[in-house]
């Protein structure tokens, strides 16, 4: 039995997720059906009559399958989720996953570029072709305003007002944020439109960023340039990604003094404690910085002639 097989058999499911698709992105409610389809055919019954034996039991196999314990995480916050709907509507009295344990997830520091690397990056697009226009303002915009990729290729071309130095951003949820812009990243927007995107658009279209056959770019797309400039501007391709500039973007902005309040709105985290992860990129840089420059942080040479 498939996974939409499964799905198709739980009326009260197929119920929860209309309601959620009335509240939530489709993306969101595809992968609530994912992650509810894969616990339906591990139990091989309808997941109301799950337990938390059984939910424990589920987490075993996929712990042991080798799934990333964030996919764990998601699949059982999921299933949480439609557990409290049941809840509410007083099917169940109690929510079987509210107990159930899933693998703690390492919480990786944010690699960053340093502000001179992304100064090469910026650097590499520095053509007068229509593309090369259109590139250096993607990476312009990219780490000057911190943009996921799919909002960078989502903006339209009024998205971005060059007299006021402001891009109108839709990020996830919808929900629309407004982040301030340098002159750099203004005055790459302008000539891009002035002289780039003209012979980029073929067909009319309201998209800002533009393939070479006149469509949208898509992230595949801004993935591929990113990689180009970052070969051009010496930086290792492989290394080099839109998330890498956003995580720049957050990371020098709190090296520069800038509050967590403030980059939390820039970068439209809904929890501060995402914001919080640059933090300790910063600190960490701090401390390097330290321990190499100051004569009293490093470790003193030992005389000649002194017990070791």
């Amino acid at each position: 039995m498939t996974h939409s097989d499964q799905m198709n058999s739980d009326p009260e499911v197929e119920r929860y997720l209309l309601l959620l698709a009335a509240q939530r992105s489709p993306r969101t409610v595809d992968a609530y059906s994912r992650d509810l389809a894969a616990a339906a055919v591990f139990l091989r019954a309808p997941i109301g009559a799950a337990t938390t034996d059984d939910l424990d039991r589920w987490v075993a196999e996929m712990r042991a399958n080798g799934l990333a314990a964030s996919t764990i995480g998601r699949r059982v916050a999921a299933v949480r989720s439609y557990y409290r709907h049941q809840l509410l509507l007083g099917q169940r009295r109690d929510n079987p996953a509210a107990e159930v344990a899933t693998p703690r997830r390492t919480r990786k520091l944010p690699r960053t570029l340093s502000p001179s690397e992304s100064e090469r990056l910026i650097e590499a697009a520095n053509g007068t072709t229509p593309r090369s226009l259109r590139d250096r303002a993607l990476v312009e915009l990219m780490y000057g305003a911190g943009l996921r990729v799919s909002e960078t290729v989502g903006l339209a071309r009024t998205s971005v007002d060059i007299d006021a130095r402001i891009v109108r951003v839709l990020g996830k949820g919808d929900k629309e944020r407004i982040v301030p812009l340098g002159r750099p990243a203004a005055e790459a927007v302008r000539r891009y439109l002035a002289l780039g995107r003209p012979h980029l658009d073929r067909r009319y279209r309201p998209d800002l960023f533009l393939n070479a056959r006149g469509g949208a770019l898509t992230r595949a797309g801004a993935f591929m340039i990113l990689r180009k400039l970052a070969e051009k501007a010496g930086l290792e391709p492989e290394r080099v990604h839109p998330h890498l500039l956003r995580h720049s973007f957050a990371t020098h902005l709190l090296e520069g003094g800038a509050d967590l309040r403030s980059v939390q709105e820039m970068l439209g985290h809904a929890d501060l404690s995402t914001t919080e992860r640059y933090t300790h990129v910063s600190d960490r840089r701090r401390r390097e910085t330290y321990f190499s420059a100051h004569p009293h942080a490093r470790a003193p040479e030992p005389v000649r002639g002194d017990p070791a």
